[in-house]
Formats: structure tokens, sequence, C-alpha cells
């Protein structure tokens, strides 16, 4: 079992910046990839960035240039830095751990970005 939790949510103005984090706990050992997702009401769950354990990173077009994931293996945790943030991406966004055979998810933080 892995726990998730997310912090750094908020309310931001367009162009501002959040960074959000995620502490994995539990069987951190056997997490192969980590990554944030996000869910605008009405739409799909969809992937924001990943960072694998060799640190190999994916992002979403949507976000590509203005994010960046990252990870602190010493502290269990991954950051999700967001700049130049658009209307566009208020959602929950939920903190993802992939292991062999399963995924845990985090309980989700509120990003708002007001116009």
């Amino acid at each position: 079992q892995v726990r998730l939790v997310e912090s750094g949510g908020g309310l931001v103005q367009a162009g501002g910046s959040l960074r959000l984090s995620c502490v994995a706990s539990g069987s951190i050992f056997f997490i192969n990839s980590m990554g944030w997702y996000r869910q605008a009401p009405g739409k799909q769950r969809e992937l924001v960035a990943s960072i694998t354990r060799g640190d190999i990173t994916t992002y979403a077009d949507s976000v590509k240039g203005r994010s960046t994931i990252s990870r602190d293996s010493a502290k269990s945790t991954v950051y999700l830095q967001m700049d130049s943030l658009k209307p566009e991406d208020t959602a929950v966004y939920y903190c993802n751990a992939e292991v062999v055979d399963d995924q845990y998810w985090g309980q989700g933080t509120q990003v708002t970005v007001s116009s």
C-alpha cells in the first residue's frame, strides 16, 4: 500500500505560479513512477506530468514549457511547479503512484486560476 498526500493548491490569478507537493508513504520502494493528473468539471481525468524512478519526465502538451515535475527521493516527495497559469488549468489535481500491478491516488487538491 502507498499513501499519497497532496498540498499546495489554491486560488491564483492568471499568469501566476503554484507549486504542488505530493508526499508518499508506505511501500514506496515499489513505486516505478509518479505523476500528476487533473480533472476539471465535466471532463475526464488527464495526465499533466509524470516522472519515473530514472527521472524520465513526460508532460501533456497543454502544460509543456509552463510546468516542471521533479522529485526528492530523500523526502519521498514529488513536486509540480506550474508557471504562467491559465484559467483552463483550473481543476482538481491528483497525485498518482504506479507500482508493478497497481496504482494509487491522492485525495486531490483544488487549483483555481482566475482571469
